[in-house]
């Protein structure tokens, strides 16, 4: 029997406004994340898509609007809030997405492995993340990302300071996780990420521009 499109909805917001000091920064903004699929979030500097992406993800609360979310949602944050000084290796960093969802009979070491791996950061395992170059330290987000195995993987500029290599091997990785089943959104710049997308949403200073796919 085939999968209702109702039922492959992973996450959807309906009229969403979010206000900072006392503006509103997005205006009425509905979106639906499909599982399955990767969703580029597009717009100019100032749209609202890092404010409407930590939205869907929980970090932020609108101030208006609905948002139902179905299953575990792992978000990737383009800065990290950690100090430098702060002695964790490429290897805890990646870890810690393995905290959440961890169950006894879970093979979370091996888990880590693969997903440093995956990023091309083998060899680095121990590295303090504080000698990393920015690039180096958004792959290492990535693999925390990805080794939760989320229903629902939201991304900031994942691909914020990398070289064209990492960029398209940051893209064959969203495709794999969509691949598995997982809703995909990710905010960016990067025209092949667009063009490379299931679905686009455009925003532009905090409202809904268009969105396709």
């Amino acid at each position: 029997m085939p999968t209702s499109p109702a039922l492959r909805v992973a996450v959807r917001a309906h009229d969403l406004c979010y206000a900072h000091d006392g503006r509103d920064v997005l205006h009425d903004v509905s979106v639906t994340l499909p599982r399955g699929t990767v969703t580029a979030v597009a717009g100019a500097n100032g749209a609202g898509k890092s404010t409407l992406v930590e939205i869907l993800a929980g970090v932020r609360r609108p101030r208006r609007g609905s948002l139902e979310r179905l299953g575990a949602v792992a978000l990737v944050v383009q800065r990290p809030t950690a100090p430098d000084t702060l002695p964790v290796t490429v290897h805890d960093v990646v870890a810690m997405g393995t905290w959440a969802r961890r169950r006894s009979s879970s093979p979370a070491p091996t888990a880590v492995d693969d997903a440093i791996e995956r990023v091309g950061l083998r060899g680095l395992e121990r590295r303090p993340l504080a000698t990393l170059s920015g690039g180096q330290r958004q792959r290492a987000l990535l693999a925390q990302g990805l080794v939760q195995r989320a229903d629902v993987l939201l991304l900031d500029e994942p691909a914020a300071g990398l070289d064209a290599a990492s960029r398209e091997r940051t893209r064959f990785l969203l495709a794999e996780e969509a691949a598995r089943g997982a809703a995909i959104a990710c905010v960016t710049h990067d025209d092949a990420d667009i063009d490379a997308a299931d679905r686009v949403v455009r925003l532009e200073e905090g409202r809904l521009l268009g969105s396709s796919g």
